[in-house]
């Protein structure tokens, strides 16, 4: 969600990304899971392509993921992989400008003025370590030099800006009916997609391969800007932000999953245009991204199309380097105590095992049994002893490394601490005392019914094609539910002893501050999951906030566009963020017919 109109709903994108398999479904014990018929081919660059025909539908729905995430990155460059996403929307040689060579010499000249302007923040940076100033990025500390710099790059900016076309490359693809185009980051990938009518499939080839081939990372400087803010709104204004950013550093010792995929705001400072490219060039060639294409195509035409488009992409002369620092095993207990303007939760997570690993589908069928309305943590914490407004468990396999999390939120007097503690006997539970078998059916129903389901929606099973091959293996999506379906009570027993210790587990209480009042979120978002909950009521208060009418216009007309493809368990959600788009451009609107009347009408005593 890059250009402009998008940067409204920056998270519907992940969470849509995710939510077709990430909610169990109606039991269809018995019936035989069903194979999602993949056609694969691999162009002589190393680009792979995954087709799968959908002759009923008119449309095709097609991304591409490129296996680069916030873990490849290093210190002084964490947010990079972000940014990088961002300004893919920014256009190519082609798309996005007036005139492409004063295009490229503006873009020269800022790129002087950088150099000066990053070689002066290692002078201040110099007197921070001497306990000269606070605060070196602070417009207080900055000397003329520094100030006459930056006017004269927003003067090149203003220069540039008149020279695009704004927003072309999303103009190109909506005129042609293209929609959904969007775009995410995380750790392990970062991934594109859009879906199209089926007759414009060959605009997709040229439009994507274009912006592989010659980008133009325009205003760079500027949307590093942005993404700056965007730090600001989704963590340092939220109410457990920092505190959830503090505790994923806390929770990984080594691992590069320790900074967050924004990125830390001293680097999102200095980061140049120059790491983009080196960047660039090394994570987004054609041997390391990969194509998903679903819908109504011809697989003989695909295959033209992508050799005469995507093939012209040269492969990277070099292997594509992989995380290679593991993660030390933890040895002792870490908890972190925090007091913030939110409702008293815990969080209480362990590291397990990564995407694939033998144990991680115990793992899942563990985190069924405890997840959902029937599900024991819901039964116990929230039903039966009345100490939680919602409680959740969950598996997360990521590509180099995983972890296993259980959450809940207070209810009434309830303390964190009683939230632990009550943790702790449903696991002791599982570990001691059988697990009836038809507790363990019940959930492997649902993981059956969920494969089923994730067949249906074309937008959805490409998006789902690229999300596993990001994570290492795409035909995850074949054999998930089998390998699910094979555990047994005594493999979740296992796995629940061997990974969900003392020593393994780092917990994270956090306690209402004194003199704040719980903020009151929506119904419409109380039955997710409490991550996805949190950030679409962040969502909802930056609507709420918002004075652009043409932002919001514009999002509201995307999610109209979107609204067929979204899962039953975010309707709510999507419905309410609807309402609260078109409250906010109505009450715009009005102040802005109040402000036209006062305006109109003379003072007293006027002529």
């Amino acid at each position: 969600m890059k250009t402009e109109a998008k940067r409204i709903l920056p998270v519907l994108a992940a969470l849509l990304a995710v939510a077709a398999w990430a909610v169990p479904g109606a039991a269809l014990a018995g019936e035989k899971i069903a194979k999602v018929p993949v056609e694969v081919f691999t162009l002589d660059n190393g680009m792979k392509f995954l087709l799968v025909q959908k002759p009923d539908v008119t449309t095709v729905s097609a991304g591409w993921v490129a296996h680069v995430g916030s873990s490849n990155e290093r210190e002084g460059i964490t947010g990079l992989t972000h940014l990088l996403e961002h300004m893919m929307f920014k256009g190519t040689k082609r798309i996005g400008t007036k005139d492409i060579e004063k295009d490229l010499r503006i873009i020269d000249e800022q790129e002087k003025i950088q150099e000066k302007i990053r070689k002066i923040y290692r002078e201040l940076r110099a007197k921070y370590r001497r306990g000269e100033i606070d605060d070196p990025y602070d417009p207080k500390n900055f000397p003329p030099e520094l100030v006459e710099l930056k006017k004269k790059f927003q003067q090149l900016v203003n220069e540039q800006r008149a020279n695009m076309v704004k927003d072309e490359f999303d103009q190109v693809y909506t005129k042609a009916g293209g929609s959904g185009m969007n775009a995410f980051t995380n750790q392990d990938m970062t991934v594109y997609f859009i879906t199209l009518p089926a007759n414009k499939l060959e605009l997709w080839f040229w439009m994507e391969s274009d912006r592989l081939y010659e980008p133009v990372f325009r205003e760079f400087y500027s949307e590093r800007d942005v993404v700056h803010e965007e730090r600001r709104l989704r963590t340092e204004s939220t109410p457990t932000g920092k505190f959830d950013e503090l505790f994923e550093a806390m929770f990984w010792q080594s691992h590069p999953y320790h900074w967050p995929v924004i990125g830390w705001p001293s680097d999102l400072v200095v980061i140049s245009k120059k790491d983009a490219d080196d960047y660039f060039e090394t994570f987004y060639r054609p041997n390391n991204l990969t194509a998903a294409i679903v819908g109504n195509f011809d697989p003989a035409e695909v295959k033209r199309l992508a050799k005469k488009y995507f093939g012209r992409i040269p492969r990277s002369t070099k292997e594509t380097p992989d995380v290679v620092t593991l993660e030390m095993p933890q040895l002792a207990e870490k908890r972190m105590v925090a007091e913030c303007d939110c409702q008293p939760q815990v969080e209480v997570r362990y590291h397990t095992v990564p995407f694939r690993h033998k144990d991680s589908y115990a793992l899942e069928v563990l985190a069924n049994l405890l997840n959902g309305r029937s599900g024991r943590l819901h039964r116990s914490l929230v039903l039966e002893q009345g100490i939680a407004t919602s409680a959740y468990a969950m598996q997360n396999s990521q590509k180099w490394a995983g972890y296993f999390s259980f959450g809940a939120e207070a209810k009434g007097d309830a303390t964190p601490e009683q939230l632990e503690q009550a943790w702790y006997e449903e696991l002791r539970k599982i570990i001691e005392e059988p697990i009836p078998d038809e507790e363990l059916q019940k959930v492997k129903n649902q993981i059956t019914a969920g494969a089923y389901r994730r067949l249906q929606n074309p937008f959805f099973l490409m998006l789902q094609l690229l999300y596993y091959d990001g994570l290492g293996d795409w035909t995850y999506i074949n054999d998930w539910a089998e390998k699910t379906l094979a555990v047994t009570a005594d493999d979740v027993k296992r796995v629940a002893k061997k990974y969900l210790t003392k020593e393994n587990r780092t917990v994270g209480l956090y306690y209402r501050k004194a003199g704040t009042k719980a903020e009151e979120i929506p119904p419409e978002l109380a039955d997710l999951p409490p991550q996805a909950r949190q950030a679409l009521w962040n969502q909802v208060k930056e609507i709420r906030k918002s004075t652009d009418r043409e932002r919001l216009q514009q999002a509201l007309e995307r999610m109209g566009q979107q609204k067929a493809q979204v899962p039953p368990q975010f309707r709510k959600a999507f419905d309410l963020m609807e309402r609260e788009i078109r409250a906010r451009l109505d009450a715009l609107s009005k102040e802005g017919a109040a402000e036209t009347g006062k305006a109109a009408t003379p003072a007293k005593g006027g002529e």
